[in-house]
């Protein structure tokens, strides 16, 4: 039986990924702390003695929206050169390479029936990727070439409950998988508001004064403060204020952590990596939960059942 054995709300924002003396020059001489927070954060769970803990790494990935289905990368291996259609200035030719799971992937479909949604594993080499994936893959996983990358997209026609039965059909999958020791990632950020174009330089640097509003910037330290008591069921029950704020995706990537943790029952609490900080209007954090010792919903999950028989393959336009 596989098992979640830990999960963060992360961010990816493209400046971690550029040179130091760029990131200097944008931040008024200083580091940004969403680097130094994930240099903090392989060492404490990606790597070294920690490293024993886990073998398989699922992204759910805000920056991959797919239509008429959940997609879950089923590829064997996945290597190449990553270059960003949005911004390809600061993310060019980014080598990639790392094993994917089909086994997992499969296990995760086959329970969409269970949870009434829709899940299709796909293992084709041409796939895109995004770097809400391969920007933490190159602080978290590279130099680790045994440990297994998958990634699940958001459903851009889905709602909150969508996005929560995805997180059970995932939570279910991973169970069903032998000895499958997972950590889970929400790759994406709180408020998501950028500053207009022509304003937009003047609001790079990384304080919290540069959050697009006030409004949104308290309602993100709310959530933190939340997450740090391992309040997810306040989280869930306030996410129609939440929106208002445009969280990143809608806050998808987060739900889909939820469903698969147990949502309002999920009692882990956060600890923080970094600083709250800003990127050029939205409100960036990099929160990891451990699994309780009781489990992550303080009684632990209920064991589900084998996966049901294997589907009919069929299409959709």
């Amino acid at each position: 039986m596989g098992e979640i054995v830990g999960a963060g709300l992360l961010a990816h924002v493209p400046t971690i990924v550029l040179p130091e003396a760029d990131r200097l020059e944008l931040n008024e001489g200083k580091e940004i702390t969403l680097v130094t927070g994930l240099h903090q954060l392989r060492e404490d769970v990606f790597d070294g003695v920690a490293a024993d803990d886990y073998d398989t790494v699922v992204v759910l990935d805000s920056h991959w929206a797919t239509t008429v289905e959940f997609v879950v990368t089923a590829q064997p291996r996945r290597a190449g050169l990553f270059t960003s259609e949005e911004l390809p200035r600061g993310m060019c030719r980014m080598p990639y390479d790392y094993p994917g799971d089909p086994e997992l992937a499969r296990n995760i479909a086959e329970f969409a029936d269970r949870h009434g949604t829709w899940i299709t594993p796909i293992e084709d080499a041409f796939l895109p990727v995004y770097y809400a994936t391969i920007n933490l893959w190159k602080f978290l996983g590279e130099g680790l070439p045994d440990k297994r990358w998958v990634t699940i997209g958001v459903c851009q026609t889905g709602d909150m409950e969508d996005h929560l039965r995805l997180g059970r059909a995932l939570a279910d999958g991973i169970a069903a998988t032998p000895g499958r020791r997972v950590l889970l990632i929400a790759s994406g950020a709180l408020s998501h508001t950028f500053w207009p174009l022509r304003e937009i330089r003047d609001h790079e640097a990384s304080d919290p004064a540069h959050i697009r509003t006030p409004e949104a910037r308290e309602a993100d330290r709310e959530r933190i403060a939340w997450f740090k008591e391992g309040r997810h069921d306040k989280v869930l029950d306030t996410m129609d204020e939440f929106w208002k704020h445009r969280p990143e995706a809608k806050f998808f990537h987060y739900l889909m952590m939820a469903g698969a943790l147990g949502e309002q029952a999920c009692t882990a609490r956060a600890r923080q990596y970094g600083e709250y900080e800003n990127s050029v209007g939205t409100g960036q954090v990099h929160l990891w939960f451990d699994r309780p010792a009781d489990g992550w919903t303080g009684a632990g999950l209920p064991v589900p059942p084998a996966p049901p028989a294997p589907r009919t393959p069929h299409s959709r336009a």
